[in-house]
């Protein structure tokens, strides 16, 4: 390097921002993450990087708003463990700052013979995962519940709630910045370096360093991961779930929160109605692969990301295990009439007429190479860089457990770090 450039690189790097931990993603996961690590240490110098002009604005506010209670997910896995204890934890963060929230129960219902078999083994997870008073329903105590609903079995899940998770992030956002920590909107880090005993990030208007650096980037968690050196052997691929709302003249058709028994061969939960903690009665999502890892609608489209996703063998081999299905999403995407065919196996008296089209949201989805979705968190650790690579539903209600988790695997690492 010349002189002149071995100066300015020397001025550059006494001008950094220094923090002890710096936070790429200000999602309800990353926002998380740094309340509890200024809980667990006050006084800790922290930012969270967010490359939007504001926090929580993707896949942390675009969501269904459901509090989910555990019943779906692996027992033993980080996604049972961490829901059950973040969903006590988001219940008193509700209470305590006095955010909107409803513990109003939901209902998994089996609409046809076939399906009570896999109805058995949802409710045994249930089981396994320590929820209480969960029960197995009848057609009659059903049509008691959601009197609208036509179905031959179902499981009663009272613990099943709604919030409004942007909210939820948002005051998470609050309580950092009243902690000392610091948050900075608009900054898109696009180089990490490891340097030394530092981690120095930069983007185009703004440069730091730090001890730690921990990623919570999303629908960007592998391409974060990637520049801070890790090669996560996932991929994200973007799944855009698409909604419609009820009528208000027919929402007396859902009291709360109705589910299909999901396809044990689909990784998603099926289309179903959401009551809307602010009001209203959602239906959906859907699941289309988005051509663009931030596309809201079909037209978006960023040729460069959908050329990764169709040439990555993962996406290759899902796509060839589930074309048939796939295409049923397709052409619920794009055709009203259809989308409520599905809705209709729920609740037969729903028709065209009764839903209008509302908003939509991205998932991201971490696909290994053969094709599998992964159906765990997955955080990757090395020294000086935490990266959360994969956090899919039910993140926003284990949000605080997460945060948690990455928390402490933080403060390991920063006692013994120079």
């Amino acid at each position: 390097m010349p002189p002149a450039g071995k100066l300015k690189h020397a001025l550059n790097f006494f001008r950094l921002k220094k923090y002890d931990t710096l936070i790429i993603g200000g999602g309800i996961a990353g926002l998380a993450t740094a309340l509890q690590l200024m809980r667990q240490r006050p006084g800790l110098k922290l930012a969270v990087l967010e490359k939007e002009d504001t926090v929580a604005a993707h896949q942390s506010s675009r969501n269904s708003g459901v509090i989910h209670s555990g019943i779906y997910y692996r027992p033993g896995s980080l996604r049972a463990q961490n829901c059950i204890r973040g969903y006590g934890m988001l219940l008193d963060f509700c209470r305590e700052h006095d955010l909107p929230f409803d513990i109003c129960g939901k209902i998994i219902v089996a609409t046809q013979e076939a399906e009570r078999t896999q109805l058995d083994n949802i409710y045994q997870r249930g089981i396994e995962n320590g929820l209480e008073g969960l029960r197995k329903i009848g057609p009659e105590e059903i049509a008691q519940i959601e009197p609208h609903v036509r179905a031959v079995e179902a499981v009663w899940v009272p613990q099943a709630g709604i919030t409004n998770y942007g909210l939820v992030a948002k005051k998470y956002a609050a309580l950092v910045k009243q902690s000392g920590g610091e948050i900075h909107t608009g900054v898109r880090v696009e180089k990490i370096q490891i340097s030394g005993n530092e981690v120095v990030l930069a983007s185009p208007n703004w440069e730091g360093s730090a001890k730690l650096v921990i990623s919570c980037a999303g629908l960007y968690s592998d391409k974060i991961a990637q520049r801070s050196g890790e090669h996560p052997a996932v991929q994200i691929l973007p799944f855009r779930g698409e909604f419609y709302q009820l009528k208000p003249e027919r929402e007396h058709l859902v009291r709360n929160l109705i589910y299909p028994v999901p396809n044990p061969n689909f990784p998603f939960l099926g289309v179903h109605f959401t009551r809307m903690i602010g009001g209203g009665i959602e239906a959906g999502p859907n699941a289309v692969l988005a051509f663009r890892r931030e596309g809201y609608s079909r037209w978006e489209v960023h040729f460069g990301e959908l050329l990764e996703t169709l040439r990555f063998p993962g996406f290759r081999r899902l796509a060839r295990k589930h074309w048939r299905y796939g295409l049923d999403e397709m052409r619920r995407s794009f055709s009203k009439d259809y989308f409520v065919q599905a809705l209709q196996r729920l609740i037969p008296e729903i028709r065209s007429e009764d839903v209008t089209p509302a908003r939509s949201g991205v998932r991201a989805m971490a696909c290994a190479p053969d094709g599998a979705l992964l159906d765990d968190f997955l955080i990757l650790e090395k020294p000086r860089v935490i990266n959360v690579c994969n956090a899919p539903s039910p993140a926003a209600t284990a949000s605080l457990s997460i945060g948690q988790t990455v928390a402490e695997r933080a403060l390991r690492q920063l006692e013994t770090l120079s």
